[in-house]
């Protein structure tokens, strides 16, 4: 964005209802520290657009990334996958941190997606309240219901702070979900190329 000198200018931060920041220093109370103090006194503002921000998958169909796509594949016909992809969500029971890896593939019929837009499903679900159960299986049923592919493959691998910073407390532990459709999930041989790919082999 520029403004009429022809200078970068910084975003518009969104306006921050008052009953939102209310909630905020309502939490900071009640942890035990005082909301007016100097060093707080904004942070209600700064977390309630920190929130906007980690929840904007809410203001998006994910399918719409999937939109768009090419016919002309000359003739390939084997497994698409786009691995390590880094996503960041929050569990919708703590409102923790969920940080982690996905990979996504899938068996094309007559038609392939931009890679990117694997990504941005992806991101489009985690960017959401969650859990990793649901969001493996959601990206996974947008990428079969809007490319009719052969098969689908999504596996994630990620940490969640409401075991690692909070409850048990138990750093350097991981989560791995995974959902297969279609040949993926009744052909072994195809299960076991797709995850040999991925690195779970």
């Amino acid at each position: 964005m520029s403004d009429t000198n022809g200078q970068d200018s910084l975003p518009t931060k969104p306006d921050v209802p008052e009953h939102v920041q209310d909630a905020i220093r309502t939490l900071i109370e009640w942890t035990g520290d005082d909301p007016k103090r100097e060093g707080l006194l904004d942070t209600p503002k700064r977390v309630a657009r920190a929130w906007k921000e980690y929840c904007q998958g809410y203001e998006h169909d994910p399918a719409l990334h999937l939109s768009r796509v090419f016919e002309e594949v000359g003739g390939y016909e084997e497994i698409v996958l786009l691995k390590d992809i880094p996503f960041q969500s929050h569990c919708e029971h703590h409102m923790a941190p969920i940080i982690g890896k996905a990979a996504i593939a899938y068996l094309p019929t007559d038609k392939v997606v931009g890679i990117s837009k694997l990504a941005r499903v992806l991101h489009g679900y985690a960017r959401r309240l969650q859990i990793q159960e649901r969001l493996t299986a959601e990206v996974a049923e947008c990428i079969w219901d809007n490319l009719q592919p052969r098969g689908v493959a999504v596996v994630i691998d990620a940490s969640h702070a409401c075991m690692t910073a909070r409850g048990v407390r138990t750093p350097g532990v991981s989560m791995v979900t995974s959902r297969m459709m279609g040949t993926f999930l009744e052909d072994q041989r195809s299960r076991k190329e797709v995850l040999s790919l991925m690195g779970y082999g």
